[in-house]
């Protein structure tokens, strides 16, 4: 099963977060790719090397820019 990563901007509810490029944590990011897998959000950061996953329930909002 092959993913679909999309671009767009998600925003986290308060008390989650992802780690941006300079390490620090975020509730918001932008110029995100994502993927949508069962339940799941897998987030690729811009400048951070590696997937970050977060669980649906984390999620405030996802703005699809492509």
């Amino acid at each position: 099963m092959s993913r679909e990563w999309r671009t767009g901007t998600i925003e986290l509810l308060p008390g989650y977060a992802f780690v941006d490029a300079d390490g620090h944590a975020v509730g918001r990011a932008e110029d995100v790719e994502f993927t949508l897998e069962g339940g799941f959000v897998n987030a690729r950061l811009p400048g951070v090397p590696h997937t970050q996953v977060v669980s649906a329930p984390a999620l405030r909002l996802i703005t699809c820019t492509s």
